[in-house]
């Protein structure tokens, strides 16, 4: 009786793990989101010192990720290359777990509140787009 009741153990533990491996192999297939951002900055000392902090906080704190940060008004800003047309001042590429995230930040009353400072110091294109799974 002692043997079945591990035995009977063993396949519950091993049931649990296939379960929790096979969560994990779906959360996996899901495809991110890139948010991306062309800024035309006007006053890139305001802009740096004033509005980019506290964005890149807003965005860190709602899930965003950045994956490129390029052009002007940024010390840490990587190179800007076009190929049609003219590059945009300043790119900026995120990555989201989901379009409901990018969402919810974007309707966070303290971001549109940071959001009005911003557009003092720079003009906004932004857009996103699903990404493709693994």
């Amino acid at each position: 009786m002692r043997s079945n009741y591990k035995i009977a153990m063993v396949l519950l533990a091993g049931v649990a793990i296939g379960g929790l491996a096979v969560e994990g192999l779906h959360a996996q297939a899901k495809a991110p989101v890139y948010y991306v951002a062309e800024i035309d900055v006007t006053n890139p000392d305001a802009y740096a010192k004033e509005y980019v902090p506290k964005a890149q906080a807003l965005i860190k704190a709602a899930g965003g990720r950045f994956v490129a940060i390029g052009g002007a008004a940024t010390a840490d800003g990587g190179k800007v290359t076009a190929f049609d047309g003219d590059p945009p001042k300043r790119v900026v590429v995120q990555v989201w777990d989901s379009m409901e995230k990018i969402k919810a930040w974007r309707a966070n009353p303290e971001y549109i509140e940071h959001r009005k400072l911003g557009e003092k110091y720079a003009k906004f294109r932004s857009f996103a787009v699903d990404g493709v799974p693994n």
